[in-house]
């Protein structure tokens, strides 16, 4: 401040996060958009919130205060779905734990209040905010909570991405309009006293009632979805006790694609704050450096995603000129490799309004864009951002530019022309293609408003053709989420016996997340679905949800108990055994699974396993699964509990057991969209001769269309999963 010869600045901004002047943090847009209209800003990055001190770091603002508690939810940063604390935070200089509190907004809010009283304006905003405007479910505390306005102390709340409505509140504090008089920002909340003279106003559900009655909370979020659009909403009021209301103004118009360049076209640094360097930088910005952001807002409606109710359903795109500039500035930096790592937004291939419509009527709010299938409206056209990629990927020293935001596959079915998905398999993925099919029972992919498990085949099969066209030796990864609302064990089992198929265990996988204000979390929390009112179970068991997620990794040998307790609760003793279409053997055997790998018996009949010393799967004292073929663990070898097989004397396997410093392993392999024949037979003998060794290939089912990287030498490709230990 004093090297710019400020006395005092007209807004401190209090921020969760380490402070990165990047267009991909919100803290710098804000903190731009305002400096470019005019007003002084001065950040408080990660104040000590054990010190409410600390807060007067700047000084006593003119105008006021914003907070936020950062780019992610203060809850969610903390806190796995287990609400098990995490030990880093990415978006800490160094990844440091613990640099911000619980519930961030509420404890910067209380600090600012303390240090200077009931008459500094507060503004709050971003994404914690945002989804906790209204009444709402906290998962975390498992307790039905006010609003954020109302525990924060705050004045006035800014909810969408913001841009719009700040500088309009700081010309009306500027003007000297007492922050309690500005009510009319679309865009914001504010709490009263009387709104009796709100024009055209819809009341929800008083708090006191949603906290007596579930259902009417669900009553209740069923209105706030129907009107998260600027021309169709309306204002929403929410009464707390007698004589207290919480008003949701009309959410603020789309920004125009000249206004979406501006955004992004003010002087940045695009790097971490100088003072990080010592530290290591700020791990959350890695890639994002050398990543365009293209779009936002979705009409994609996933229930568990919050994007719709913080960006909204209409979708702004940048120009094309826009992102060319900014690609260029990109191959110019010393540290560019050749690499974009991302062209996108919520959804990459969105790139334009879902219809025309949107633009004159708003977004409907009866039925969605893609949801139970695509609208005869939609205007599918991927034309426009086939020609950003191909200008992109002429600019002179780029090598590659990749799309990881991920893609809308039953979006990418609907065009007509296959121009897109060709020239995608043939210049932007690396081996590997995220998609988010999240299931495979169609009542459990209707529940999150995805495209069902038919359509996912059909993409898998396109994807598989185009790939051979081209020579290539590409796989698509896919999300899986367990326990969301309305799975139990049959549909987890399912989805097990999916990943089965594909050959691929995954190293990751989601449990479902009860985040603030998405449907999902309506559902998890009321037992209803709020668009039909129609009940859903969801797994609220801890052990149940450890189950359901066990079963996803159902090979990792610390989830045998979990996995083989839900098949006997299910009633599914036919996928234990040494079958090859078993998820599990019937007890724990020695190196049985192996993280982040399939691993799986040599032979598919119980014979082989129980009659010839069941020498597959071996774990040798560093935990390589050997798979026959290694050497027999620490423990076997000092005890002498199990003597080489006449299997292993018949193929030879001695001298491989000799040769302990180099791996004989082949990774599996499936093939998109193409379903292989069962194993004939009641054991894998005779296949396994034939093929000279037993490595056979599992036979594909069901979920088709994901299958476990390999290299032309049959190993285990260590570029396409870059999380597996290289052997």
């Amino acid at each position: 401040m004093k090297e710019r010869g400020w006395k005092e600045a007209d807004f401190v901004y209090v921020i969760g996060d380490a402070y990165v002047d990047h267009s991909s943090f919100g803290p710098a847009i804000i903190s731009r958009v305002l400096e470019a209209a005019g007003y002084k800003v001065a950040i408080i990055s990660q104040p000590d919130f054990r010190n409410p001190q600390s807060i007067t770091a700047l000084g006593k603002p003119r105008l006021g205060f914003l907070v936020s508690a950062g780019n992610m939810d203060s809850m969610v940063n903390h806190y796995t779905v287990n609400k098990k604390r995490r030990h880093s935070d990415a978006y800490t200089p160094g990844g440091e734990g613990g640099k911000r509190p619980d519930n961030a907004t509420i404890v910067y809010c209380q600090m600012i209040r303390r240090m200077y009283g009931p008459d500094m304006p507060i503004v709050i905003g971003g994404i914690e905010a945002s989804l906790r405007r209204l009444a709402h479910y906290d998962y975390w505390s498992d307790k039905f909570r006010k609003s954020i306005l109302l525990d924060s102390g705050a004045d006035l709340l800014i909810y969408g991405m913001g841009e719009l409505q700040v500088v309009e509140i700081a010309d009306a504090l500027n003007n000297r309009i007492d922050i309690k008089d500005i009510t009319y920002v679309t865009g914001t909340v504010y709490q009263t006293r009387d709104a009796s003279d709100i024009y055209n106003a819809v009341e929800l559900p008083s708090y006191d009632e949603c906290l007596e009655n579930k259902r009417r909370y669900a009553e209740s979020f069923k209105i706030q979805i129907e009107n998260t659009d600027s021309i169709a909403g309306h204002p929403l009021v929410e009464k707390y006790g007698a004589h207290r209301f919480v008003v949701q103004n009309p959410p603020v118009r789309p920004l125009t694609t000249q206004e979406l360049d501006d955004v992004y076209a003010l002087p940045y640094e695009n790097a971490w704050h100088p003072s990080y360097d010592k530290l290591g930088g700020v791990p959350a910005f890695g890639d994002m450096k050398f990543s365009l952001t293209a779009n936002r807002g979705c009409f994609g409606g996933c229930s568990f995603c919050a994007i719709t109710f913080h960006q909204g359903r209409v979708l702004q795109a940048r120009s094309h000129e826009s992102l060319l500039r900014e690609a260029k500035w990109m191959t110019e930096q010393p540290d560019f490799k050749g690499y974009i790592y991302d062209v996108g937004g919520p959804t990459a291939n969105f790139d334009h309004a879902a219809c025309e419509k949107q633009k004159k009527f708003g977004v409907c709010t009866n039925k969605e864009c893609l949801f139970p299938e695509v609208c005869r409206n939609m205007k599918v056209d991927h034309k426009g951002y086939v020609a950003l990629l191909r200008r992109l990927r002429a600019l002179p020293g780029v090598k590659k530019v990749f799309i990881r935001s991920g893609i809308r596959f039953d979006y990418v079915l609907a065009d007509q022309d296959d121009t897109f998905l060709r020239e995608l398999v043939q210049y932007h993925v690396s081996g590997q293609l995220r998609v988010a099919p999240e299931h495979v029972t169609d009542h459990v992919l209707d529940l999150m408003g995805k495209p069902r498990a038919a359509v996912y085949d059909e993409f898998c099969k396109r994807f598989e053709r185009i790939n051979k066209k081209y020579g290539k030796d590409q796989y698509l990864v896919p999300y899986l989420i367990s326990s969301h609302p309305g799975s139990d064990l049959k549909d987890a089992i399912a989805l097990a016996e999916a990943i089965r198929d594909m050959g691929y265990m995954p190293e990751q996988v989601q449990d479902f997340y009860p985040t603030p204000s998405t449907v999902s979390t309506v559902m998890y929390y009321t037992g209803l679905d709020p668009r039909t009112m129609t009940p859903v179970r969801s797994a609220h068991d801890p052990h149940e949800k450890a189950m359901q997620r066990a079963l996803l990794q159902y090979k990792k040998p610390e989830n045998y108990d979990l996995v083989k307790e839900a098949l006997l609760k299910a009633g599914r003793e036919d996928l234990i055994g040494f079958d090859e279409q078993c998820l599990i053997p019937p007890r724990k055997m020695a190196g049985y699974g192996h993280a982040g790998h399939v691993a799986h018996a040599h032979g598919s009949g119980k014979s082989d396993w129980r009659n010839e010393g069941r020498t597959s799967g071996h774990v040798d004292k560093s935990g390589e699964n050997k798979n026959g073929r290694g050497k027999t663990s620490e423990r076997e070898n000092q005890n002498g509990h199990r003597r080489r097989s006449d299997r292993d004397k018949k193929y030879g396997r001695e001298e491989d057991r000799q040769k302990s410093g180099k791996k004989n392993f082949k990774s599996e392999k499936r093939n998109f969209g193409r379903a292989q024949k069962p194993a004939q037979g009641k054991n894998s003998a005779a296949r396994d001769k034939k093929a000279g060794e037993a490595n056979a290939p599992r036979p594909s089912g069901r979920f088709k269309g994901m299958a476990a990287g390999k290299t032309k030498a049959g190993k285990p490709s260590q570029e396409r999963y870059p999380g597996r230990k290289k052997r």
